[in-house]
């Protein structure tokens, strides 16, 4: 039982601890001088005149030259279309024009002779990629992630602000990390070692039950909100992953989930949630995204096509277990898998919007191609997998100039080996990566 009202307490202060906080989660992802300028190499950049709002500091951001990418067929995830002998354009940080070479044509001019130019003929160029459901903890993550394609990712909670910390790269550093919004701490029972990670965490040490009143959670989530989180993830369930736990058992209820939902107070939750129980009650509780979902009801399917959820299968991280030396988590995979695949079926009949998110942790990541390729599998078409990495993924981050090549979207760009629209495993083909305008992967 809770004997402290977090209720009645103001929103803790984010001023000067933050920074401490903020510093302290740079750190622990590794984040330096020296490892951003290794990480950059000898790629050539400039210094733009204006700064990134926020950081008080003197400096200005790193910019890239102009880039040319021609040759390759040009996708629109949204719509499906396909220009042949394409021609995308980058400059400051956008993408100035997309399209045939005469459309082009005014745009290329406008950068001639200080514009990088890659030639992607025999390829497709598609919009960055984007993961909704990564556990990026250090500059080493950021990297990997980056190489499998993924542009943008969404956090599913760090153990100290590191996704916080991420976060703010993108506009100093362009290339460094993936465009990143961060969830920060998990909203969990057990805080563990992350009750360190800031000071006004201390008075949920005195829970000898875990944080689970709902003034408790709503302390928790607000605490998160102020360090910087953008999303918030809770859960209903306990992890499938550790042959310990039972992924079944109900650690939140609908109650407890509708007061992080409260708090949150906009910024969207998304839920871990294995049982039929525990997804309904996420689902009934306003969650934005359902992550796993692997028992997911009929009924409760309904709900979030009615109510607009969407859900995030996280394919490879269950289909994966399959093949662990661990008997029990075998055994779950096997047993999973083809329930998760029939749930997959029956949100995309539902018209439940799917996107795509790996549960990658740390530097072993699954590329989001592969993700992509797995939910094809599981019923998606070709289009359906790829939009699942781009405009549904984009539309659940609340981002409408990320997923497409249009102009005055980011300048993200992927080019691979397939057309995308036809091979669903196109996605893993990855030749070249572009965030945030710059060249981080190039295989041509």
């Amino acid at each position: 039982m809770c004997l402290h009202d977090h209720t009645s307490a103001p929103t803790p202060g984010a001023r000067l601890p933050r920074r401490g906080i903020l510093a302290g989660a740079a750190a622990l992802a590794g984040i330096s001088v020296a490892s951003i300028a290794s990480q950059l190499g000898g790629a050539p950049a400039a210094h733009a005149g204006d700064r990134p709002s926020g950081p008080n500091y003197p400096g200005s951001p790193l910019t890239n030259p102009p880039l040319i990418i021609e040759g390759g067929t040009i996708v629109d995830p949204k719509t499906g279309d396909a220009v042949e002998d394409g021609v995308v354009v980058l400059d400051g940080g956008k993408v100035t024009a997309a399209g045939t070479r005469d459309e082009t044509r005014k745009a290329v001019a406008a950068v001639a002779g200080r514009a990088q130019v890659l030639n992607a003929s025999g390829r497709w160029v598609l919009p960055g990629l984007v993961d909704v459901h990564v556990h990026a903890n250090a500059l080493a993550d950021a990297r990997a992630i980056l190489q499998g394609g993924a542009t943008s990712v969404r956090s599913g909670s760090s153990s100290f602000y590191q996704d916080v910390a991420l976060a703010a790269l993108p506009g100093w550093a362009p290339g460094v990390s993936p465009r990143m919004t961060p969830a920060g701490l998990f909203i969990s029972p057990d805080l563990g070692d992350s009750l360190l990670a800031d000071p006004d965490l201390a008075p949920l040490a005195t829970l000898s039950g875990g944080v689970k009143e709902t003034s408790d959670l709503a302390y928790l989530t607000r605490v998160n909100l102020s360090r910087g989180a953008k999303v918030i993830k809770t859960r209903a369930n306990p992890r499938a992953g550790l042959p310990e736990q039972d992924p079944r058992e109900l650690v939140y209820n609908q109650e407890q989930l509708s007061a992080v939902v409260k708090a949150a107070n906009g910024a969207g939750v998304l839920c871990h949630a294995y049982s039929a129980e525990g997804i309904d009650g996420a689902v009934r509780a306003g969650v934005r995204s359902v992550e796993h979902g692997v028992f997911v009801s009929e009924n409760t399917i309904a709900e979030m096509a009615r109510r607009g959820t969407f859900f995030t299968p996280t394919m490879d991280a269950i289909t994966s277990m399959a093949t662990s030396t661990n008997p029990i988590l075998a055994a779950r995979g096997k047993e999973y898998t083809p329930i998760l695949q029939a749930a997959v079926r029956a949100a995309k009949e539902a018209g439940v919007t799917i996107v795509a998110g790996t549960d990658s942790f740390g530097t072993d990541v699954t590329p989001i191609g592969t993700e992509a390729r797995l939910l094809a599998e599981a019923g998606l078409s070709p289009l359906e997998a790829l939009q699942s990495a781009t405009v549904h993924a984009a539309r659940l981050l609340g981002q409408d100039d990320v997923g497409r090549l249009v102009r005055g979207s980011l300048a993200d760009v992927v080019v691979v080996d397939a057309d995308p629209l036809t091979d669903a495993s196109a996605l893993e083909k990855v030749r070249v990566v572009v965030a945030q305008g710059a060249v981080v992967r190039n295989e041509l």
